[in-house]
């Protein structure tokens, strides 16, 4: 990703949602500049919730990621690349069986049936190879849509009852139920959050990891990979306080 003279041995580890990007949305070109300038003195990676896909896309899409970065960690590691080589894949299928999956899938469909929310679009349930994401307003809202159902939300709390009742229904399935993003709930086996990627860093010889995400509070999906004691976690509220949060770490 850049020429000799970096520190290798240290890693900024970025959350994509929020903290490189506005929500689903592509990352804008001054940000993108930075991570060019930053990468010239440590390692940088991403690791999102969202599919390899989704995180190529929000990254402008106009070049391999893989390329772009020294890691790249989708579905919170699950899918993990090392520059260009794959390097680890999960398969929530076999892991947790479909017994399980579909209780937890017919559940959350008539739970989400009862809801009254301002909208409700298509794709409530996506199954990912390592996750399930649920959607309560329907992940092909539109960007309107999706800021109609953030502020009604925060006022109701519709994911954090949701996920109350789904750990109430499923207490013993080995099962994490964490907000992700701005309208919707990751579904995956406890110990696959985004602490998963640290095992490769790890093998890796990489020392310090500097992680940054916006939803380090209890319950979000960033949370643990922020307490970890393996991480120095950086608490941000977006892409720009991102950039002078590192502009003030590795160029003052």
């Amino acid at each position: 990703m850049a020429g000799p003279g970096r520190d290798t041995s240290t890693i900024c580890l970025f959350d994509v949602d929020g903290t490189l990007t506005p929500s689903r949305q592509s990352i804008k070109p001054h940000v993108d500049d930075f991570l060019h300038k930053l990468a010239e003195k440590v390692l940088v990676g991403l690791v999102g919730g969202s599919d390899f896909v989704k995180i190529a896309e929000q990254m402008d899409g106009h070049e391999d990621i893989r390329k772009r970065f020294d890691y790249v960690f989708a579905e919170n590691g699950l899918v993990a690349f090392r520059g260009t080589t794959q390097i680890g894949q999960q398969n929530l299928k076999k892991f947790v069986g479909e017994e399980i999956l579909q209780k937890l899938i017919n559940f959350a469909l008539r739970y989400m049936s009862k809801l009254v929310l301002p909208c409700k679009r298509g794709t409530f349930i996506e199954f990912r190879s390592s996750m399930i994401n649920i959607c309560p307003v329907g992940r092909s809202c539109t960007q309107e849509e999706r800021d109609e159902f953030v502020k009604f939300d925060e006022e109701h709390r519709v994911r954090d009852k949701f996920v109350e009742a789904l750990r109430a229904a499923f207490p013993d399935a080995g099962l994490t139920f964490s907000i992700g993003g701005q309208i919707s709930i990751d579904v995956f086996p406890e110990g696959w959050d985004k602490r998963y990627c640290l095992q490769y860093l790890e093998q890796d010889g990489v020392k310090t990891i500097h992680f940054f995400g916006d939803k380090v509070e209890k319950g979000g999906n960033d949370h643990e990979i922020f307490e970890d004691p393996r991480t120095v976690g950086h608490k941000v509220s977006n892409p720009d306080d991102t950039v002078q949060q590192l502009k003030e770490l590795f160029f003052s």
